[in-house]
């Protein structure tokens, strides 16, 4: 890989670290606030409120100047929304303006792959990627479980910061300089040399453009599968963030500084899994994957009768190393075809509008659940049930369209 690649690589894990720390300081802050329970899901709905209502302007926006740049501007508004936590913003207000940073951040990060690499190594690139950003959630809910600790918030407040004056201000600056010194690596991202489309001033015409550009994708017979498998996954594993914090605290008695550390053992499953994708899985047999999908929903059915902690971590990284496995060349078969058929930035835009549009209404039927009384083992029973039911649902689906079309024409054809 060159250098740039490298690059893109730790500007995308310094900002996905400081996005998942923040998470876990946004949470305990709302506890120390005494907010409802059900406020906590509805973090993760405000930060993707913007990936859904601005998709149609993002993917344009990422398209029509260096990458580089949009990464850079993005890191900034993820700094302005950082700050307005450090300053006592409430928390869901403060983590929805970093949702729209990170919005415009996502078709850049990606996008940029695709214009910087040849197709060829796009799974592995993925596989980086992924692997990495699942090191950011790792070692992102460690901190950030960490500064929200007693004792680790007792020596930054004798730390006498500027204008620092709680403990959770203090964690807000600590994360606010990764999003800084991730905006310092952005400045050192090479130019692809890919020319750009001017930015259209009429917003009726964008948002015409990707209703084309997203109805493109979803006829699209290899498109349509990856993208389906893509946007599940990542409404699931939202939801499972906080499911895992829930079920952590119920059946095995841990509490928020160490449930957010056995979110980081899924992370660590995924990493795996998304390491062996990328050394196992070409472009052209990435279909073959869609199994495991099922083989995971069923895996997190599994969670409701353990409750001893060892056996837990072993399950959290089986069911990571099956998502992983099964979610990268997805993910690399969607950006190839994406690519393919409308450009990098529209591409990764419509993919971002469908899986957050799956973790809207996931969290939300995860909040009204909770605020329903459901017990968390009757809320995993459903979750795990759902998401195997789909799979299998786009399995047949795919086998479907392969007696009908010949899928290795499909991923050459590069006029489809």
């Amino acid at each position: 890989m060159p250098l740039g690649f490298y690059i893109i690589m730790a500007a995308q894990f310094c900002s996905a670290l400081a996005d998942n720390a923040l998470l876990i300081v946004a949470i305990a802050l709302l506890r120390d606030m005494a907010a409802p329970e059900a406020q906590e899901p509805l973090l993760k709905l405000f930060f993707t409120l913007s990936y859904v209502g601005l998709a149609a302007f993002v993917g344009a926006f990422a398209d029509s100047m260096p990458k580089a740049r949009v990464m850079l501007i993005s890191n900034t508004i993820k700094i302005g929304g950082c700050s307005m936590l450090f300053f006592g913003t409430h928390p869901l207000f403060a983590y929805a303006v970093i949702g729209l940073g990170a919005a415009a951040y996502s078709p850049a990060k990606y996008g940029i792959l695709t214009e910087y690499l040849p197709h060829r190594l796009l799974v592995l690139a993925n596989g980086w990627i992924e692997g990495l950003t699942v090191g950011a959630i790792i070692l992102g809910t460690v901190m950030g479980g960490v500064l929200i600790r007693d004792d680790v918030s007792a020596w930054l407040m004798r730390l006498d910061l500027p204008l620092v004056d709680t403990a959770f201000a203090a964690a807000a600056l600590i994360v606010g300089l990764l999003y800084l010194l991730a905006a310092g690596f952005n400045l050192f991202i090479p130019d692809t040399g890919v020319d750009h489309k001017p930015l259209k001033k009429n917003p009726l015409y964008l948002v015409h453009d990707f209703n084309h550009c997203l109805k493109l994708l979803w006829r699209d017979k290899l498109g349509q599968i990856s993208l389906a498998v893509t946007t599940l996954f990542w409404g699931a594993g939202a939801t499972l963030q906080f499911i895992v914090i829930r079920w952590a605290e119920h059946n095995l008695g841990l509490g928020l500084s160490q449930a957010s550390m056995l979110q980081g053992v899924v992370a660590v499953g995924v990493a795996a899994g998304a390491i062996l994708a990328a050394r196992m899985i070409s472009l052209r047999r990435s279909v073959q994957v869609i199994p495991l999908g099922i083989a995971m929903g069923l895996a997190v059915m599994m969670m409701v009768g353990i409750t001893d902690t060892m056996i837990a971590m072993c399950l959290m990284v089986v069911v990571g190393a099956l998502a992983g496995f099964f979610v990268v060349p997805m993910n690399a078969l969607l950006q190839h075809r994406g690519h393919i058929l409308m450009g990098a930035g529209h591409s990764i835009a419509v993919q971002n509008f469908n899986e957050n549009l799956s973790i809207l209404v996931m969290t939300g039927l995860y909040a009204l659940l909770i605020m329903a009384g459901l017990s968390i083992n009757a809320v995993i029973l459903m979750f795990g049930a759902f998401v195997a039911g789909t799979m299998i649902l786009v399995k047949r689906h795919h086998a479907l369209n392969q007696r009908r079309f010949d899928a290795v024409a499909l991923l050459d054809d590069r006029t489809h």
